[in-house]
């Protein structure tokens, strides 16, 4: 979005502490793991998964699940994100340890 006379803005979105959270944790596990590529890289391997697998896939696929995770709990459950985000993050260790 473009202000007359003010450059760039991003005041269209909504940027309280807990998305600022997590964009930035975002960013912190997309380094994290092009790090890693670059010190260890990743080979496919089969988990429980039925198909071949890479970290990087593990960790697209750790994302896609913690969505919609959060997004049933809201649609199901009038108690406290924060107990999906403790099942998201399980799901996650889990599908990246053994996925």
């Amino acid at each position: 979005m473009m202000n007359e006379g003010s450059g760039f803005s991003l005041a269209w979105m909504a940027w309280t502490q807990p998305v600022a959270i997590f964009f930035i944790a975002i960013a912190l596990m997309l380094v994290v793991f092009g790090v890693l590529q670059v010190v260890m890289p990743t080979y496919e391997r089969r988990g429980f998964l039925p198909v071949p697998t890479t970290r990087g896939d593990r960790l697209f696929m750790s994302l896609l699940g913690s969505a919609y995770i959060h997004l049933i709990w809201l649609a199901f459950s009038d108690a406290s994100l924060l107990f999906a985000s403790g099942i998201a993050v399980v799901y996650a260790a889990v599908m990246l340890r053994w996925g």
